[in-house]
């Protein structure tokens, strides 16, 4: 794989506005992805979710998302600095677990990867929302969002649509703000034990999900005004 700078992607500062995500782009501050999926979800994922941690107790449940966003940032950060030519060093039970969970990745889904234009690449849609992917380039001959997962157990397609809601969202801005044409969504997944996955979609489907996604920024603006009346 080369790299291959072809745009110039912009720094952002985030922040929390009413305990909500934001980016600060230039002198606009933009509602993350993940805020907004996370306003919009339905009625059935907040049931779900409920459910878990009425199964596990507030206590384990937090543990286990702390476990894993420790774990996940971990993993990033190995990734970051491969895709960087540069090592990282982190002698910690989580940080040695990372690693070769990040390992597992390069080995097993970064071959087909020809060609980084970035990476932790910071995207906006002008005036609608912001977010960051962890890698922008082509995958197996097509232009690509590519995202990295951690996971504590193995994935169903079905499981993870809000992970290609947001790879359609850093589609659709980069392609607004540098008019190029994403053509598909590439998502790199392992859990601790090294279960490696992949997921692309393109074509029809692909498409599907960015009109699902500008719904769901039409619901979060929807959702916004209603709480101001």
């Amino acid at each position: 794989m080369k790299w291959n700078k072809l745009y110039q992607y912009p720094k952002s500062i985030r922040s929390l506005v009413k305990d909500e995500r934001h980016y600060e782009i230039g002198s606009s501050k933009l509602p993350s992805v993940t805020t907004i999926l996370s306003v919009t979800a339905s009625d059935e994922k907040r049931e779900s979710l409920a459910k878990w941690k009425a199964k596990v107790g507030e206590a384990e449940a937090e543990r286990v998302k702390n476990t894993a966003a420790t774990r996940g940032t971990a993993m990033h950060s190995y990734l970051e600095y491969h895709l960087n030519g540069q090592g990282l060093l982190d002698l910690s039970d989580e940080g040695r677990e990372a690693r070769n969970m990040a390992q597992t990745i390069i080995d097993k889904g970064l071959g087909d990867l020809s060609e980084i234009w970035g990476n932790e690449v910071v995207l906006h849609y002008p005036d609608l929302y912001a977010g960051q992917t962890d890698l922008v380039g082509i995958y197996q001959g097509r232009d690509s969002i590519i995202d990295f997962k951690q996971t504590n157990k193995p994935k169903k397609d079905e499981w993870i649509t809000d992970y290609y809601l947001q790879g359609a969202a850093y589609a659709t801005a980069h392609d607004c703000i540098y008019n190029t044409n994403i053509e598909q969504i590439v998502v790199l997944m392992c859990t601790p034990d090294n279960f490696f996955q992949r997921f692309i979609i393109n074509g029809q489907r692909f498409r599907d999900y960015k009109s699902d996604w500008l719904r769901r920024v039409d619901a979060y603006y929807n959702l916004k005004e209603k709480a101001k009346v």
